[in-house]
């Protein structure tokens, strides 16, 4: 089931979440994909590490082929590569990716990265799609293409204020382009939990009946450091507290959507 990881407020953690947990999957032993979607690259860098620059084609070559109309167009599964981890690969993004928005947006190739993934979910177990901070193309064209959208948050009020908006943009993709989009929920990143305007604001949440995960996910150096090595931490620290909370995280996840499938 793709799984689009959102939210249009920038620095909230979508890569570190959208790369962690496709780690703990390929580490349980499922064949693991992230699309990188973003033009900063920062999943493919974190999963390739100094390889990332050298990777010739990825997700700007499958969307520049779409705009070409070439009769020898590869299949989407041609641009992803193997990362130094078992089971876990990548469909990466380059800055090039941001300068073909608008032209993607103006033949309407909105639907294309739907179709593109719907071919390799037949390869994959589980496909991660990590987003722009912002609603454009290649976001809307990630909800379009999932079954599940989880919402990266951090604990102050302009977080807060985009969290509304936010979901507003969501229920919209569900209700026009994909029904069959549920929110996962809201996982809450950076989490100081002696602080008290976090633990505030996360009640706040709760209070409203806003899909507020049980895994909050603990601030630490720790992870600055496994993007420096380019090892998520289930491979970097596979004993820290934060590591433990992503595959504690990880699991929730599944446990809901198995429930939801019952």
């Amino acid at each position: 089931m793709p799984r689009v990881v959102f939210n249009q407020k920038g620095g909230v953690g979508k890569s570190t979440i959208a790369c962690n947990l496709a780690a703990v999957s390929a580490s349980r032993g499922a064949k693991t994909l992230v699309v990188d979607l973003d033009p900063q690259g920062n999943s493919s860098q974190y999963l390739l590490g100094v390889e990332a620059a050298k990777e010739s084609e990825g997700i700007t070559e499958f969307f520049n082929q779409i705009l070409t109309f070439t009769l020898k167009s590869k299949p989407i599964d041609e641009f992803v590569h193997e990362t130094p981890f078992e089971n876990l690969y990548v469909l990466p993004a380059r800055h090039e990716l941001e300068t073909l928005q608008s032209k993607l947006e103006s033949k309407y190739k909105i639907y294309k990265l739907r179709d593109g993934l719907h071919e390799l979910m037949k390869e994959f177990d589980e496909i991660f799609i990590d987003t722009p901070p912002a609603f454009n193309f290649f976001t809307q064209s990630a909800l379009i293409a999932a079954q599940g959208c989880l919402i990266p948050f951090d604990c102050d009020d302009f977080s807060r204020r985009a969290l509304y908006q936010l979901m507003e943009n969501v229920q919209e993709i569900r209700t026009d382009h994909n029904p069959k989009l549920l929110i996962d929920g809201i996982v809450i990143n950076q989490f100081q939990p002696r602080a008290s305007l976090p633990q505030r604001v996360v009640d706040e949440l709760i209070g409203e009946g806003l899909p507020v995960l049980d895994t909050y996910l603990s601030t630490s150096v720790k992870i600055r450091e496994s993007h420096e090595a380019a090892r998520p931490m289930v491979f970097f620290e596979p004993r820290h507290k934060l590591t433990e909370e992503f595959i504690a995280l990880f699991d929730e996840l599944n446990k809901k959507r198995n429930s939801l499938l019952q």
